[in-house]
């Protein structure tokens, strides 16, 4: 080439729909983001424990925020994209038209979220069953998998959804057949959410052992008998219909989906760390522990060889990075709960007015007001005599119990802001607290986990980043792009685009380590004592359940 070309810039879109938005951003090759948008999508709670949301929605808000990106662009220099989500069940019909998945009868409401704990009878009848293909979800299946989903709507809604249904779409693969037509999916989904075995594919046993054997009558073309690794390229890529709808042209590729924490943890768990001080730069990429943290928390862990880990989801193959198996930690609640405890303490409407008037979050006014109230010891230790358990949904991992409830215990008649601070920071503490359980658990399991790399949403707040550090005890990597989930995205669509041999290679060039916060090594006994009181309160929640139950 001569000295004075230039070669063109290579671009790459990638759709993030997490639960309460859907956000999009333009991302070059070196993985730095151009342009970013977000776009607010309904949710609706008919009844307790039931989430529901619209697939056309969502498909409607993808197309404003793609739109917005690409804005000034040269479309020629787009190469891929690629879509993340929820791991939400869409429901069409034969001909692709929602279907309810309410007593309601609302066929725009077709979409049951993730966090939907509609299933509770269906998910404990698989789990009585035994079955061998529970070992790859920790022992014991969750209500938030789409095996119990789907039995509860074929239990409840027979005529009005179940009978008519065409087709059972995990949200990411959604999104790829609306911008392909292709029906293809992703492994990672299937995987992770489906029991569908990289290896073995489909367990006919299973379904038909769990009351589910609709799908083996019609070969799984209902819920997927196509599958293919996220970031391979679907297709003919983007249809004329769906490049009008997102501004984009057609043909361009478009990548096999990950679930949303997924592509979190390929956008941070790849990362060049050279330079930076950090043990795990002469280790394998096997010894660091991917963390995507936002209404709720993903722990991602890799391996070589296939690990059980009791109560932790996986060993999965090939469900994130190729070629290795995925662990998967979690907690149902974390940002939500976050903002439960805050929303609901007596002092918020002054936390909101203060907040507002120094024109800060109210979470980065707590901060600043903790560090005042703090004095001389360490902000953590405000929290010496207030102890808050967090599994207010169920606990996710390594307990596996959804049953679970949250506790409180140091409560005095205080209502004022110093109150409210604290509490904020003892339910900060108890999540980072419950990473360390999980990651206890994987490493008792065969782990070797050195180092975190945090992502999502909580990862901005710099008080729940050095909680996790100092309660860990192990350094916490930040992206220098904060929206790794987008650039997790836009990687899966330079990967279908052709432009790089292999998600790993994508992986190194485009995810570049930011900010790394590191343990307060003097606060340690502190949070071990903290630790072990945290164990004590679940152990004390079971024998409170146990006296009351005893006849």
């Amino acid at each position: 080439m001569s000295g004075g070309e230039q070669k063109p810039k290579r671009y790459y879109v990638g759709v993030d729909v997490g639960t309460g938005s859907v956000r999009a951003a333009l991302v070059d090759q070196s993985g730095v983001l151009l342009a970013f948008a977000d776009h607010p999508i309904e949710k609706w709670e008919p009844q307790f424990n039931h989430h529901e949301q619209s697939s056309e929605d969502i498909w409607a808000a993808c197309c404003v925020v793609t739109k917005k990106v690409v804005q000034g662009i040269d479309l020629n220099q787009i190469r891929g994209l690629g879509f993340d989500a929820t791991c939400s069940l869409v429901v069409l019909d034969k001909e692709f038209h929602p279907l309810p998945v309410n007593h309601e009868g609302d066929s725009r409401r077709n979409v049951i979220m993730w966090l939907d704990h509609r299933a509770v009878s269906q998910v404990n009848r698989i789990n009585e069953t035994k079955h061998s293909i529970l070992q790859y979800v920790g022992g014991v299946m969750s209500v938030e998998m789409q095996a119990p989903k789907l039995l509860w709507l074929k239990e409840n809604l027979r005529e009005t959804c179940w009978d008519k249904a065409g087709h059972f779409f995990d949200l990411p693969d959604f999104l790829s057949w609306k911008a392909t037509g292709v029906t293809a999916r992703s492994l990672c989904s299937l995987v992770c959410k489906w029991t569908y075995s990289a290896e073995k594919g489909w367990d006919d046993s299973f379904w038909k052992m769990v009351g589910l054997e609709d799908f083996v009558a019609d070969n799984y073309s209902k819920i997927g008998n196509q599958v293919l690794p996220p970031g391979a390229s679907l297709g003919n890529g983007l249809t004329p219909e769906a490049a009008r709808d997102l501004g984009l042209l057609p043909g361009i590729a478009v990548a096999a989906s990950l679930i949303d924490a997924h592509a979190g943890g390929l956008g941070v768990i790849g990362a060049d760390v050279r330079g930076h001080g950090l043990v795990c730069e002469g280790q394998p990429v096997t010894s660091r522990l991917a963390v995507i943290c936002g209404t709720s928390s993903c722990h991602m862990g890799i391996s070589k060889d296939p690990i059980f880990v009791p109560g932790v989801w996986g060993p999965y193959f090939s469900a994130m990075v190729p070629g290795f198996w995925l662990n998967e930690g979690g907690q149902s609640v974390t940002g939500k709960l976050i903002d439960h405890m805050v929303q609901g303490h007596a002092a918020f409407p002054e936390l909101q007015a203060k907040a507002t008037a120094r024109c800060q979050s109210v979470y980065a006014y707590l901060n600043s007001h903790l560090d005042l109230i703090k004095k001389a010891q360490p902000v953590g230790f405000l929290t010496v005599d207030l102890h808050v358990w967090p599994d207010f949904h169920g606990n996710r991992s390594p307990l596996a119990d959804l049953t679970l409830k949250g506790m409180v215990t140091g409560l005095t008649l205080s209502q004022d802001l110093d109150d409210l601070a604290i509490l904020y920071l003892a339910t900060v503490q108890a999540i980072a607290l419950g990473t360390r359980f999980i990651k206890e658990a994987m490493e008792a399991a065969g782990h070797s986990i050195s180092t975190l790399f945090l992502c999502g949403g909580l990862s901005k707040n710099p008080l729940f980043v050095q909680m996790h550090a100092d309660i860990t005890g192990m350094p916490v990597v930040l992206s220098q792009e904060v929206e790794s989930v987008l650039v997790g995205a836009a990687i899966l669509g330079a990967c279908a685009s052709g432009d790089f041999a292999s998600v790993q290679e994508a992986m190194a060039k485009m995810s570049k380590v930011g900010k790394v916060v590191f343990p307060r090594q003097e606060d340690k006994k502190y949070y071990d004592k903290k630790y072990q009181v945290f164990l004590k309160l679940v152990e004390h929640q079971m024998e409170y359940l146990a006296i009351m139950n005893d006849d």
